[in-house]
This record gives structure tokens, C-alpha cells and sequence, in this order.
């Protein structure tokens, strides 16, 4: 006769069995990750990427636009397919077929773009100027809105978290969405008259080397800066967060006393998300998940955690290993990657420095910037002229991805050339010719040998701005708009500004 403990163990074994044997049933059942879904877009004119999980050596087909592909999972459950490429439209369906089947209806195919970057770009359409009005228009069944929750990663993740998957853009879904994302993408999908896929992944307050690869990082001994700051960073975190709660404690007596008062509430000081700081942090959870999805570009809005001092002085290497790598991450080295130069705002960060990184990121091929020094907020780093930024990215969009004959930059210095006692400032991109706007030129400055900037006279002359001072006798440099919040004057007659810059005459 058997002890009854035996059987209450025999019971609980039983149990145990029962339970694997279901997850093992529930882990064969064919997966895919969360960009895979009803009311996608695909990119067009690329081989369409389908992929998943499935029982070990299982044998799972994908059918979309009348084609049939196979694939069996590795021993780790993993396949990936590709279906031969095809032109813009839709309605399609796709059904995935293994142990289980899939169908996923509505699915598109046109364009699609990744919207990443810090607050300025997960600004909020309803935030924006006329954000009631938009959002009353925002009636557009062939873009396609998806939007990726924030999260951190030690590594890279195979899938990505978020909470409604792919949208039609409806005056519900658009109101909380990206501005800058959805007025760039509203002008493609307008000017293309194709469907328009944004995925949205961004997190605000964030600095570059969070959205960059471990490995790009770790490679290049010019930013293991990045590390000594992080170091830094993680040193001081215990008396950070002692910080925070005595601050938090002193902002909720005072938001009780203003209440009382009927005075404005005072806001709680910004701190780093010291998760969100980490390098790679954002790229493992935000970015690796979406690069085996095919995409048409990027577009970048971001800069402004990178302006204090010891991160300016790295964001030119930075910024353009950035690019670069995301580039490798999706195998296209030429994808074109578009991006927005920080606005003006009162700051003592080193905002010029940061612009300057930026422009000098234009020598990577397919690259284009929306300069916005003219339409930013002396007082708010989130100013609210989205329409205008969100076009200047489509312009640049239209003319170097989708080859319109269209002007998307204002004048960028070309070079320079010596003038008797100035400079004489040559620029591209003077479509209309160079204009001042106002009527007169200011914001220009030049300097010496002893590399000390005075204040310079500036005035048109054909293609060239000269420009000379008579505190600098024999000026070798120059700058214009050369400050946090500057004049900004310089245009051509397609109203776009002039980029700030800083050049040396060569020797």
C-alpha cells in the first residue's frame, strides 16, 4: 500500500506536469511582435519582413497579396520570412498559418517613418497652436499612427511594449500623438498620395547616448566621456533622490499654500530619469525592437539634454554615431535620417554648440535639418509652432527623399574668402536670393588670431554676406547667431532661415 504522502506528491507532480506541458503548448503557438499587426503599413518597394516566434523546427507560412512564403523556427522557436515587394495601396490581408492561424486585416502598403527623439518631438498635437482645430481635421484613413510606450533596457529586446497598437489617424488617435510626427506626415501623404506609416518612439528629457547602440558606443574611444558621465551620474544617485523627495515634500506645502492663496501652483524641479540617462538604455528598448521592420527614414528631434557643457563639446561625434548607427541597425546605409536643429530659448547651456554639431552632421549623405531658430520660445523649450517644423522636415523630405524640386533649407554657408577688412560669407541654398528680414542684417560677429568675437556690420551683396568690424582689423573668423535665444535675420526668398554657423577662414 502506498504512503499517502507518496500521493500527495504523486498529486502534486502531476500538477507540476500538467502546467509545463500547457506553457509548452502556449509557447508553440506561432507569435509575432507587436509592429506585425491589423491596420499597418508596410514599406513599399522593400521586401516585406515577417517574423515571430514557433515551436522549435515548426513550419510557419505567411500569405499577403495573393504570394505564399515558408519558414521554419530555429531550435530557439525563431523564423523569419520575407515576401516579394510591391506598390503602394490596400486593403490587404495577411494570415500567418503554424499551429495556430493569424489574420491580420487592413494592412497597407506606402510609407513608413520612425518619429524618435526627447520632448519636443512626444509634444502632443492638442498641445499644439490651433490644437483644437487640428485635431477636428485629423481625419485620415491611409495614415496609420502607432505609438511605442518608454521603457529601458540592459539589452536588446526582440519586441517592444505598446498600448493600442496601429491606429487609423482619427481626430481621437491624433490628439495625443506626436505634433511634429503627424503635421510631417499629414504633407507626405498629401504630397505622395500614398497610405503614411509613424511609428512614434520617444521619451522627453533624454540625451543622444541613451538612443545609441552599446556596441557604436563602446567602439569608439573618443566617447568614453559618456561613461565617466554616467558614472558620475549613478555616484550621485542616493543623494539625488534625497533631493527629489525633500523637494517633492517643500512643492506639495507650497502648492497647499498657493491653493489657499488662489495663487499659480509652483512646478517640481526637472530632474534626469536616471533610467532613462543610461547609454543604450532607450536604443535596447525603443529602437532595436523596430529594425527589422522596414522603414522609408527617420525623422529626429532632439538636442536640448545634450547642451550642457561636457555633453556639448561630444554631440558632434555623438550625434553623427547616432546616425550611423541606427543606419547599421536597420542594414541601409544610406537611410535617410532627417532632423530638426534645436530652436531658440533662453538658456546658459551651450545651445550653440549643440546647433553647430548638428549642422555638421549634414556632411553624412541623406541627411537633411529643419533649422527653427526663427519660431522658437524665448521662455518655453517646447514652443508651439509644430505646423512650421513639422513642414520644414516634410520639405526636406520631399526634396532629397522623394527628389521634388522643391527649396528645404535656408542659406548654409558654403565658404569663405577674405575681403580687404572682412569676410566675405558665400552660401548655398539662396533660392529667391538672400534676404534680411526687417531690412537689416544682425547677429553677425568676427574675431581674430586671438579667436575674440566683436559684434560685425553685415550686408548683402549677390550670392555673399560681407561682413566686417572695426574693433577686428584682420578677421580669420566668423559666426552668426551665435547665442542661446539670437537675432535671426538672414533668409532667402523661400522664407527659410539661415542656419547659425561658425567658420574659419583657411589658412
Amino acid at each position: 500500500m502506498k504512503r499517502p504522502e507518496y500521493c500527495v506528491l504523486s498529486r502534486s507532480l502531476l500538477g507540476v506536469i500538467v502546467v509545463v506541458a500547457a506553457l509548452g503548448a502556449a509557447r508553440a503557438e506561432v507569435r509575432l511582435p507587436a509592429l506585425i499587426s491589423e491596420h499597418m503599413v508596410v514599406q513599399r518597394g522593400t521586401p516585406v519582413h515577417v517574423w515571430g516566434t514557433a515551436a522549435p523546427a515548426e513550419t510557419v507560412s505567411v500569405s499577403f497579396r495573393g504570394e505564399t512564403q515558408r519558414a521554419a523556427a530555429d531550435e530557439l522557436g525563431r523564423w523569419s520570412l520575407h515576401l516579394r515587394p510591391g506598390g503602394a495601396g490596400g486593403p490587404f490581408e495577411m494570415e500567418v498559418q503554424g499551429s495556430n492561424r493569424i489574420v491580420f486585416r487592413d494592412v497597407w502598403a506606402g510609407d513608413v517613418w520612425v518619429a524618435s527623439g526627447q520632448s519636443n518631438m512626444e509634444f502632443a498635437l492638442k498641445e499644439a497652436n490651433d490644437g483644437k482645430r487640428e485635431i477636428a481635421t485629423a481625419n485620415w484613413p491611409q495614415i496609420r499612427l502607432f505609438q511605442v510606450e518608454q521603457a529601458v533596457s540592459d539589452y536588446p529586446r526582440p519586441d517592444l511594449s505598446t498600448k493600442r497598437g496601429w491606429t487609423a489617424c482619427t481626430p481621437e488617435s491624433a490628439a495625443g500623438f506626436s505634433a511634429v510626427a503627424y503635421f510631417f506626415g499629414r504633407e507626405i501623404h498629401q504630397k505622395q498620395q500614398a497610405p503614411i506609416g509613424l511609428i512614434v518612439s520617444s521619451w522627453g528629457g533624454t540625451p543622444a547616448e541613451a538612443w545609441t547602440s552599446l556596441g557604436t558606443l563602446a567602439a569608439d574611444a573618443s566617447l568614453m566621456p559618456v561613461f565617466a558621465q554616467r558614472a558620475q551620474m549613478a555616484d550621485a544617485r542616493v543623494e539625488t533622490q534625497l533631493t527629489i523627495e525633500k523637494e517633492t515634500r517643500e512643492i506639495q506645502e507650497a502648492i497647499r499654500r498657493a491653493k489657499a492663496e488662489g495663487k499659480p501652483a509652483p512646478w517640481l524641479p526637472w530632474h534626469p530619469d536616471f533610467r532613462a540617462w543610461a547609454p543604450a538604455a532607450l536604443y535596447n528598448a525603443m529602437i532595436a525592437p523596430l529594425s527589422p521592420f522596414p522603414i522609408r527614414g527617420a525623422i529626429w528631434y532632439q538636442g536640448e539634454s545634450n547642451s550642457p557643457p561636457e555633453k556639448a563639446r561630444l554631440y558632434a561625434r555623438l550625434f553623427r554615431s547616432l546616425i550611423e548607427d541606427w543606419r547599421r541597425s536597420w542594414g541601409q546605409a544610406d537611410l535617410p535620417f532627417l532632423f530638426v536643429q534645436i530652436a531658440n530659448w533662453e538658456s546658459t547651456d551651450d545651445w550653440p554648440e549643440v546647433r553647430e554639431a548638428q549642422r555638421q552632421a549634414l556632411a553624412l549623405r541623406n541627411t537633411g535639418m529643419a533649422v527653427t531658430i526663427d519660431i522658437g520660445d524665448r521662455v518655453d523649450i517646447h514652443p508651439r509652432n509644430k505646423q512650421e517644423v513639422g513642414h520644414r522636415l516634410a520639405l526636406a523630405a520631399r526634396a532629397i527623399v522623394y527628389g521634388e524640386s522643391v527649396e528645404y533649407s535656408g542659406p548654409a554657408l558654403s565658404r569663405l574668402s577674405a575681403e580687404d577688412h572682412g569676410l566675405r560669407v558665400w552660401f548655398d541654398h539662396q533660392t529667391g536670393g538672400l534676404q534680411a528680414r526687417g531690412g537689416r542684417l544682425d547677429g553677425f560677429e568676427v574675431a581674430g588670431l586671438d579667436g575674440l568675437f566683436r559684434p560685425a556690420q553685415a550686408r548683402i551683396d549677390g550670392p555673399s554676406v560681407v561682413v566686417e568690424s572695426n574693433a577686428v582689423t584682420s578677421p580669420v573668423w566668423v559666426r552668426y547667431a551665435w547665442s542661446s535665444n539670437p537675432p535671426c535675420t538672414l533668409y532667402n526668398g523661400e522664407g527659410l532661415p539661415a542656419s547659425p554657423f561658425r567658420a574659419r577662414l583657411s589658412p
